[in-house]
């Protein structure tokens, strides 16, 4: 029989009675358990109706265990398999992804309620446990803390590669997880990640446009690799991650190569796209038998077609002029524009009283961006007056600083970027973390580019709270750029710094451009000179299939704005021969392969054209150093003087770094490396080592001969004594004084100054200290006796001649 609640009214069958009654739903309430019990309908007296959006799919997923799917997808010789409906089932969606024994379990989870926000709210966590590599952690809590630099990127990556898809106006917290489950340090899991996301969200009921797929392409030995292992990554040429929609379109790229050629680096795209294509195919299959019914949002954040109208004709031809004017610059331009916002949003919402602000606020942004892309593509013309593939004015400095090793400043239209670059020792290069170890091989780096964005490089005022996402991702980028022409075999760990001071668009790629030309101003042996620039895109669409691109125009060396307004950030680095980094940024659904490819032959010929204009300036690297560039020099210690140059517990060695700002580092036994920041510290440092090894025991004694000592001190474990006056005192222990075990010198008579015959037994290899015994001369064994008078003198003579010799 079904239960009764309050009142006598029957509930439905599904529901239960509260164990415990009124006070056990007090306490769920205060636990917070109490939205989610299944007795809540029974306590409350009435069924919950449904409200629009709300999930309907974990009673499902709970149901069954037999729901799980699986697919697989060949990849040359390896399967990526792709299944769902085990784990994490509370979440929207959830996928796990397997490559060989690598494992990412991938969870997406958006909210039924719209957010305040007036963006798209999406999340991406990528986190890499020390656990799924069998490793504990070396923090202090022996915890995963924090975010690692490849978090971040990889997080990046996976948030460019699937926020095209998501519907527009689609204003609600998203958030996608991506957990490492296990990692066989032969296959990356971050491609793994771009896949688990894509599955998850295809399976769950969040709106999204998906699926995708994607891959990474290696080039070995003039042949395309599709998710290369660890150890064909070590040979390869290219490393592209490449995201592909349906229909053999791009919607993300990001690579790093060494100086790949144009043509080779085109054909890694297009197999790289035909295997997405498998992948989407997969997923699709999965989502059709496993997949949820989307939902249907409470909210389209999207303004009528009448509050655009109006919006339209208050305000569409004040918007022209302003971008027909090519007298302005950014600033100028953005006043303009916000002067024209205020007064038309002001005569809106006294027309639309009624309507959301956001909804008049994004009703002019609409037909802002509307005018901006039409004179695009119908004029051929853009806001300061270029054609489509002109680059701006471009203006270069290197050498600003004497007291920097290397620096460059490169100025192009209003984007400004300093570049300076740093020496220092090996033992300063980068060194990973224990994940990224695992998958690269690599245990640290001695090259590193830092991008900084303050705040007044925009006009604007904030924080400066270290380094955001952006500028980490920035900073990446133009690090891939250059790494691939800095010399393997280089003494010194390079620090490429890069502030922006003004910015008006592509401010990484200028970063490239200046972090090139400081290196070859500080004196690095680069291969080639490297230059990069942004392209963009600005698409006209079918209105009845959005998806389908009627027309476009690229635009070269894109502005801040046109970034903004635009459909793609195009962004490609390399020297004159070849591409050595590309990202790209795509806000559409997915670019034909035909776009991508005009957009990497129009870059190429603007890269051509930026490092002429760099190559005026400097050309080549310096071939002498700056007179106050790093010195490293080699100092040779040996054994026997090692103790002396180290001091005990390594005093004398922390003392000459914190005295001359010098580093030392031990190369073997007998070999020290001495790093100095200037040509003065090494000379300050080299008077100081000098000091420290100076010996004033390297008379030539003979191995097994007796000598005059004369005591100096008296302690408890021995005597010191000295050969020869101007000698450094050394032990002799008490187990050396005599033939008897004696616990202190003066139990047989020694004392301050007295004189000892004692015999030489050269030096101790460890430390270099002399080996000197008195015990040894107890015997009556006639021996020669040898005198030292002073450190340049050596009077030899049997032991009665010797002294009356000397005494003479």
């Amino acid at each position: 029989r079904p239960p009764v609640a309050r009142g006598g009214s029957e509930v439905g069958v599904m529901a239960a009675p509260c164990p415990g009654g009124v006070g056990s739903v007090r306490r769920l309430v205060a636990r917070g358990i109490w939205r989610s019990s299944p007795w809540r309908a029974t306590a409350l007296g009435r069924p919950l109706p449904a409200s629009p959006g709300t999930r309907r799919n974990h009673q499902q997923a709970w149901a069954s265990m037999s729901e799980r799917g699986r697919v697989a997808v060949d990849l040359g010789s390896r399967k990526l398999e792709i299944s769902t409906g085990k784990l994490a089932r509370f979440a929207d969606g959830c996928a796990m992804v397997q490559l060989g024994d690598t494992s990412v379990m991938v969870t997406a989870v958006s909210k039924t309620k719209p957010t305040a926000s007036q963006f798209m709210p999406l999340v991406v966590d990528y986190r890499q446990k020390s656990a799924a590599a069998g490793r504990i952690p070396t923090t202090y809590l022996r915890r995963d803390l924090g975010y690692t630099d490849n978090e971040i990127l990889t997080s990046r990556v996976i948030d460019r590669s699937i926020r095209p898809l998501f519907p527009s106006g689609y204003f609600y917290d998203t958030q996608v997880i991506c957990n490492l489950l296990a990692v066989d340090g032969i296959n990356d899991p971050d491609i793994l990640a771009i896949n688990g996301a894509s599955a998850a969200l295809a399976l769950s009921d969040i709106p999204w446009n998906g699926p995708i797929g994607a891959v990474r392409v290696g080039f070995v030995d003039g042949e395309v690799v599709i998710n290369p292992t660890r150890k064909e990554m070590a040979l390869s040429t290219l490393n592209l991650v490449l995201a592909g929609a349906p229909q053999s379109q791009v919607v993300m790229m990001e690579a790093a190569a060494e100086n790949i050629l144009q043509q080779d680096f085109c054909h890694a795209v297009k197999i790289g796209v035909k295997h997405t294509q498998q992948i989407i195919q997969s997923i699709q299959q999965l989502a059709s038998k496993h997949g949820n019914s989307k939902r249907t949002p409470q909210k389209s954040f999207i303004p009528s077609r009448e509050i655009v109208e109006n919006a339209r004709q208050l305000a569409s031809e004040k918007i022209r002029e302003v971008f027909k004017d090519f007298t302005h610059d950014k600033i100028s331009r953005d006043e303009a524009i916000n002067k024209i916002r205020l007064e038309t949003e002001e005569q809106l919402r006294e027309k639309h009283s009624d309507v959301d602000s956001f909804d008049i606020i994004e009703a002019f942004n609409m037909v802002s961006k509307e005018i901006f892309r039409n004179i695009i593509m119908n004029e051929y013309v853009r806001c300061d007056g270029r054609d489509l593939r002109s680059l701006r004015n471009i203006n270069c400095e290197v050498d600003l600083y004497k007291p920097l090793h290397g620096s460059a400043l490169f100025q192009r239209g209003q984007t400004q970027v300093l570049c300076t670059v740093t020496f220092d020792s090996i033992e300063s290069s980068v060194k990973t973390d224990l994940i990224t170890t695992l998958i690269s091989g690599v245990k640290e780096k001695n090259f590193m580019l830092h991008y900084e964005f303050p705040p007044y490089a925009t006009n604007e005022t904030g924080k400066l709270v270290g380094q955001n996402r952006r500028e980490l991702g920035h900073g990446a980028l133009a690090e891939k750029a250059l790494k691939s022409v800095i010399p393997k075999e280089f003494p010194f760990t390079i620090r490429v710094t890069s502030e922006v001071l003004e910015s008006n668009g592509s401010s990484s790629m200028a970063s490239v451009c200046g972090g090139s030309m400081a290196l070859m101003d500080a004196g690095v042996p680069i291969s080639a000179p490297v230059a990069g620039v942004a392209v963009g895109l600005v698409t006209k669409t079918n209105p009845d299939n959005p998806n389908s691109i009627e027309d476009y125009r690229l635009l070269t060396d894109i502005l801040g704005i046109e970034d903004y307004n635009g459909d793609m950030d195009f962004k490609m680095a390399g020297t004159s021969k070849g591409i050595t980094a590309l990202q790209a940024d795509i806000k559409i659904a997915g670019l034909p392969l035909k776009i991508v490819m005009e957009a990497v032959q129009q870059a190429s010929v603007a890269k051509k054209e930026i490092l002429s204009i760099m190559n005026k300036v400097i050309a080549k690297p310096r071939e002498k150093s700056k007179e106050n560039g790093p010195v490293l020099e080699t100092v040779q210690v040996p054994l026997s003087k090692r103790a002396r140059f180290i001091g005990p517990g390594g005093y004398n060695l922390r003392k000459l770094q914190a005295e001359t700002g010098v580093t030392v580092s031990q190369i073997d036994e007998e070999t020290f490396s001495v790093f100095a920041p200037t040509p003065n510290a090494m000379h300050e440092a080299s008077e100081l080592i000098n000091e420290l090894c100076k010996d004033d025991q390297e008379q030539q004694l003979e191995f097994g001969a007796v000598y005059t000592a004369t005591i100096t001190e008296i302690r408890d474990i021995g005597v010191m004594v000295k050969l020869y006056s101007n000698m450094t005192p050394v032990l002799l222990h008490n187990s050396q004084l005599d033939l008897r075990k004696i616990k202190h010198p003066t139990a047989i008579g020694l004392e301050v100054g007295q004189q000892i015959q004692v015999k030489y037994f050269g030096r101790d290899p460890t430390d270099g200290r002399m080996r000197l015994s008195r015990k040894v001369l107890q015997s009556p064994v006639t021996t020669v006796v040898k005198n030292l008078s002073d450190k340049n003198s050596i009077v030899v003579g049997a032991r009665d001649s010797a002294s009356s010799s000397a005494s003479s």
